[in-house]
């Protein structure tokens, strides 16, 4: 599987932003799907996961509310949809492909290492 992130791009605080993730080589039907985002120096942290069993979605605290993950199987996408966005949202997003093993599991896989497919990432830049 072969995961494109796009949508990012510099917006204002309290403005939305909807990225995308596109992937590519098989279907990832049986795969739970996650964003992840990076800020310099710092390690790559959970954001959002839509798993395979009836659509269970899980976020991390500091989004909940805010953000909303969603997935298109049909057309290998997956989305982050961003509200009231705030400077600290700032960072690299990526979009990840879980093992299998994960796909239906709950709680749903929020460790980096339970991923095993990631895209390219994609700058969200939140202005104040």
């Amino acid at each position: 599987v072969q995961l494109q992130a796009s949508g990012g791009g510099l917006v204002q605080a309290g403005d939305s932003l909807r990225v995308s993730c596109a992937a590519s080589g098989r279907s990832f039907f049986n795969y739970a799907l996650a964003w992840f985002r990076q800020t310099p120096g710092k390690e790559r942290d959970f954001v959002a996961v839509f798993t395979n069993s009836g659509g269970s979605t899980s976020y991390a605290d500091s989004v909940k509310g805010r953000f909303t993950i969603s997935r298109d199987n049909a057309k290998n996408m997956v989305y982050l949809q961003m509200n009231s966005l705030k400077p600290e949202d700032t960072a690299v997003y990526y979009c990840a492909a879980s093992d299998p093993m994960y796909g239906r599991t709950w709680p749903p896989p929020e460790k980096e290492n339970e991923y095993i497919h990631w895209g390219q990432g994609t700058l969200v830049t939140v202005s104040s």
